[in-house]
């Protein structure tokens, strides 16, 4: 028999039946009774209820009556299929929901998210034979606690990758794997110490910014100039800490030039002053030479570099990591040692042989002309169907560039309008802690998730949304 946690109200006024009828039929609709589930007899529930067998016949005669369940000769009663525009309890948490968002989310004919990436070219053959490799090597030892800083050759994997690609100067030891950016960044607030004054680009990336946040921590938001964050405004502020993406500012989308990272790294020079350098798609550039990373440029140990797997590789794999300075890495060992690993030792390993054999580079290359075909793809659609009625910004690198469309409408009148047309995009105003400045809403598109017909299709829908052109 199924679980029934009901406990009927016998002295509310309330019929018998009528509480077990409508505790089925909010079951049903939560879907926590699913569609062909066998009802308990009359006899056996009355039995478990405490109740008469004519209760369980009555209120059983609702549903069939209202088309929730169906009696089957010699066999019971069974859940029909119910259809999903019934009226759900406002209450009931349920799967029901999660399909209503679900299709919600599959009604847009083009979802121009920052956070999909070109699964499609996903070398998925390689990955699961690899992983397979894995389990049959080291087998049993993958059950077993793994280095709290993560596998140690899968950390020379990537400080050698670091040092070829973006110049980041460190050793395995300084280097700590974790599961997600906000995670490592909780560690990194405690290990600087929450006392510490905190700062981050005004508008940045707000889940960071949540993720200070969280930990209590005093966070001053600093405004951009054309060269990313500014000296002045930092300079004349009291935080010691700073998070910064200086290879693709998020959202806006500037590089950092190089004569800004050097004030940068000379600001750090002051006592307690350590910079967070968030990499989050540095392998992503479609204009000029690649600049190296502040850490690389870094001579007093200042530079604490984030990357993250989740935009070269896929997000679900949850592979980020930091390299911490020396001074850090020494009170990370004294007082830290007793937090345990958070990536799965088997994505670890799989990701160490993808490195080691090759495939990570070859995969990164691919991936490089894949985004640059479809960024040109972007930014050309816009500048002929658009007309001129749209101002692209920040398209030098990474996989989104902001759009200040010049209409009347609002952030939310084009996000609404845009829906219309069954095409997904996204707001600016949520990456700014204070008042978004007045010069005209701002859209974001991604386009990692995209295939160029996609693309194109969605720029046209837009058009007709916004009455462009």
């Amino acid at each position: 028999m199924i679980e029934i946690t009901l406990v009927l109200e016998k002295k509310s006024g309330e019929p018998l039946y009528l509480q077990l009828y409508q505790y089925f039929k909010q079951e049903i609709q939560s879907g926590r009774i699913g569609h062909g589930v066998n009802l308990p007899s009359k006899r056996k529930l009355a039995q478990h209820l405490g109740v008469s067998q004519n209760t369980v016949e009555t209120a059983y005669q609702q549903l069939l009556a209202e088309g929730y369940v169906e009696s089957i000769p010699r066999r019971g009663i069974f859940v029909k299929e119910i259809q999903q525009d019934l009226i759900i309890t406002p209450n009931i948490v349920s799967t029901t929901s999660k399909k209503v968002h679900k299709q919600e989310s599959d009604s847009y004919l083009v979802d121009f998210s920052h956070g999909r990436i070109a699964l499609d070219h996903f070398p998925y053959t390689t990955w699961r034979r690899l992983t397979i490799q894995s389990l049959y090597e080291e087998q049993s030892s993958f059950f077993l606690n793994g280095e709290r800083q993560g596998e140690y050759p899968l950390r020379e994997e990537i400080a050698k990758y670091l040092y070829q690609s973006r110049g980041v100067r460190c050793v395995p030891e300084q280097i700590i794997v974790g599961a997600g950016t906000q995670y490592l960044l909780g560690l990194l607030t405690m290990i600087i110490g929450r006392d510490a004054i905190f700062s981050m680009e005004e508008p940045g990336y707000h889940r960071s910014r949540e993720a200070f946040k969280d930990q209590g921590v005093t966070l001053l938001p600093i405004p951009l100039d054309d060269d990313g964050i500014s000296m002045k405004h930092l300079t004349n502020s009291h935080a010691q800490i700073t998070y910064v993406t200086p290879s693709h500012q998020f959202p806006i989308g500037m590089v950092m030039p190089i004569t800004r990272r050097m004030e940068l790294l000379k600001w750090a020079e002051g006592n307690g002053r350590y910079i967070i350098e968030d990499d989050y798609d540095g392998e992503f550039r479609y204009k000029g030479k690649p600049i190296p990373s502040l850490q690389g440029l870094d001579l007093n140990d200042k530079v604490i570099y984030l990357g993250t797997f989740s935009k070269s590789l896929i997000p679900s794999i949850r592979i980020n990591y930091l390299v911490l300075p020396q001074s850090l890495l020494q009170k990370y060992n004294e007082q830290f040692s007793l937090y345990k690993q958070t990536v799965s030792r088997l994505h670890q390993h799989t990701l160490w042989k993808f490195m080691k054999d090759g495939h990570w580079e070859r995969h990164l290359n691919k991936m490089r002309t894949v985004y640059r075909k479809r960024q040109h793809t972007l930014i050309s659609s816009i500048n002929r169907i658009f007309g001129g009625q749209a101002t692209i910004i920040g398209d030098d690198s990474g996989l989104h560039i902001l759009l200040r469309v010049q209409n009347v409408m609002s952030e939310k009148q084009l996000i609404e309008s845009a829906k219309e047309f069954k095409v997904k995009v996204y707001p600016t105003s949520v990456y700014f802690q204070q008042a978004m400045p007045d010069k005209g809403p701002m859209i974001l598109l991604g386009f990692g998730g995209l295939t160029e017909s996609e693309i194109e299709e969605g720029i046209q829908l837009l058009k007709n949304a916004w009455n462009l052109g």
